[in-house]
C-alpha cells in the first residue's frame, strides 16, 4: 500500500561521494515512522547503515559513522543518505526501508514495513 522508490546509486572512486534518495508514496493517507537504509554485499548479511526517526533522531552503523549522513523531509515523505569518503568496502546494494501507518477506507490504521527495490553502489579503489 506504500511504495518506496530509491535513486542515486552508481559507481565512484574511493574517496568520492554519492547521495541516495528514497521517496515513499501511496494512494492512501499515510505517514512514515522510522526510515532506514540497509546494505547488502554479495555473501554478506544485510547491514544497517543508518536510521532516522520521524522526529529526526539518527543512528548509524559503526562502519559509516562520520562519513554518512541520513536526513529526511517529512513533508515529502523522503529520506536521503549522503555518503562521503566512500571506500571499496561500501560497495553493496543499498535498500531503503520504512515503517508506515496508512489508513483503509473505513479509517482503520494499518502498520507495515516496506522495502524499496535497492540501488547499487560500487566504489573502486
Amino acid at each position: 500500500q506504500v511504495q518506496l522508490v530509491e535513486s542515486g546509486g552508481g559507481s565512484v572512486q574511493a574517496g568520492g561521494s554519492l547521495r541516495l534518495s528514497c521517496v515513499a508514496s501511496s494512494t492512501r493517507s499515510f505517514r512514515m515512522n522510522d526510515m532506514v537504509w540497509y546494505r547488502q554485499a554479495p555473501g554478506n548479511q544485510r547491514e544497517l547503515v543508518a536510521l532516522i526517526s520521524s522526529g529526526g533522531s539518527t543512528k548509524y552503523g559503526d562502519s559509516v559513522k562520520g562519513r554518512f549522513t541520513i536526513s529526511r523531509d517529512n513533508a515529502k515523505n523522503a529520506v536521503s543518505l549522503q555518503m562521503n569518503n566512500l571506500k571499496p568496502e561500501d560497495t553493496a546494494v543499498y535498500l531503503c526501508s520504512g515503517d508506515s501507518i496508512y489508513y483503509l477506507d473505513n479509517g482503520s490504521p494499518v502498520a507495515e514495513r516496506h522495502w524499496g527495490q535497492g540501488t547499487q553502489v560500487t566504489v573502486s579503489s
